[in-house]
């Protein structure tokens, strides 16, 4: 009997959980046309560093498909509508992109120094090719 209830309160606690809108994990992609050959891909996401965060780095990775050679991803990072941080990282010859940052940091006398801290929308654009069966 308690076996059976425990299956039930886990399954009602599931079923609970994944009806609660979760905003923060929306993740929005836009491909904006350059020319007739790349396009920038912009992706729109959301970074939480939660109060108390003990984590000193944070990064954003991801992997390009169709990368266009000798362009960087650009990473920027808002709170609210104020720009607080951007990045230029380079792709490697996979396309693959990673940038490391930190989130906390410790002064001189030892104090923990929170650098991020709240909700962040981040912004990565992307060179891709237009039409990658044509590269």
């Amino acid at each position: 009997m308690k076996l059976l209830t425990s299956i039930v309160v886990g399954m009602f606690a599931i079923g609970l959980i994944s009806t609660i809108p979760d905003a923060f994990s929306q993740t929005q992609t836009t491909i904006i046309p350059l020319n007739d050959e790349i396009n920038l891909e912009k992706t729109t996401t959301v970074m939480s560093v939660p109060e108390g965060n003990t984590l000193p780095w944070g990064f954003v990775k991801g992997k390009i498909a169709e990368p266009v050679e000798r362009y960087p991803v650009i990473i920027q990072f808002f709170k609210g509508e104020d720009p607080v941080h951007v990045a230029q990282v380079d792709v490697k010859g996979d396309g693959s992109y990673e940038y490391k940052f930190r989130v906390r940091n410790v002064d001189d006398g030892g104090n923990a120094i929170d650098i991020f801290e709240g909700n962040y929308i981040v912004k990565i654009f992307k060179v891709v090719h237009a039409n990658p069966y044509q590269v």
